[in-house]
């Protein structure tokens, strides 16, 4: 029903930047809130940064000050700014989107297929 293309992703040198991009298509109706999540290996994925309908933002403290969501609402897609980064950013980083009823309720979470980001020299 929903499908998320990511993109952006690669080798970086630490301190280097990057910016992840995520265009939602599909059944959508509304504007719906989004995020990144990350998994760096032998790690649970992890919550980085969260975007509201209201534009309201929720970074993880590990990324604050450095990575900056964003959103394109006429384009259904999300971004993802991230300055200084450091070795241990390193993770398959995920695009969520969360489809919400009308009441702005929980219904499902939609995952794009990951785009690898490392940072080494």
């Amino acid at each position: 029903q929903v499908q998320l293309v990511e993109s952006g992703g690669g080798l970086v040198q630490p301190g280097g930047s990057l910016r992840l991009s995520c265009a939602a298509s599909g059944s959508i109706f509304r504007i719906n809130p989004m995020g990144w999540y990350r998994q760096a290996p032998g790690k649970q994925r992890v919550l980085v940064a969260t975007i509201s309908p209201g534009g309201s933002r929720h970074y993880a403290e590990s990324v604050e000050g450095r990575f900056t969501i964003s959103r394109d609402n006429g384009k259904n897609t999300v971004y993802l700014q991230m300055n200084s980064l450091k070795p241990e950013d390193t993770a398959v980083y995920y695009c969520n989107f969360r489809d919400v009823g009308d009441g702005g309720e929980y219904i499902y979470d939609y995952w794009g297929q990951g785009t690898q980001v490392t940072v080494s020299s």
